[in-house]
């Protein structure tokens, strides 16, 4: 026997997405699947995300901002990575660029060097310098780091 299914009204959907975009910022693109899994109308929809963007519970430049700030502090990615990750969840390109503002050059540079460092010292088993140099190619492109600095950067660790 099937259980019936949860349906909320839109107040009370309202009240669930103030709490689930209080917890951690959200995008537009998550809030509106959140809705369609709730399964709420498109009017109650359009409704409750007017409703969450007037309450500041939603903001785009916020949650682009913070998204950027996250990954590359605790995850250690790349502006690439950043900014494909951001076009997923629909952000625009004059978005991204300020939440790019939030990353500091220097600190980037910087990450980016300890980064390619650590998986260098990482690497000391492998023999083959040309399957060295790839897999630690492979490691800076797939964290999104930009693809000259990780060719200058083998080069100079692996010669």
């Amino acid at each position: 026997m099937q259980q019936p299914v949860k349906t909320y009204t839109v107040e009370q959907a309202k009240r669930k997405l103030e709490a689930y975009c209080a917890y951690q910022d959200r995008c537009h693109k998550e809030v509106r699947e959140k809705l369609h899994q709730m399964r709420m109308i498109p009017g109650a929809i359009d409704e409750i995300i007017y409703h969450l963007l007037q309450h500041k519970f939603l903001d785009e430049e916020r949650f682009a901002r913070s998204f950027a700030r996250g990954k590359f502090r605790h995850k250690q990615w790349g502006k690439n990575r950043i900014k494909q990750e951001l076009k997923q969840r629909d952000i625009g390109d004059y978005l991204i660029k300020k939440a790019f503002t939030e990353i500091p050059d220097s600190e980037y540079i910087e990450t980016f060097e300890e980064l390619a460092q650590k998986r260098f010292d990482q690497l000391i088993n492998e023999k083959d310098k040309y399957k060295k140099r790839k897999k630690l190619a492979d490691y800076l492109i797939y964290r999104g780091w930009p693809g000259d600095w990780i060719y200058e950067k083998s080069k100079e660790l692996i010669p």
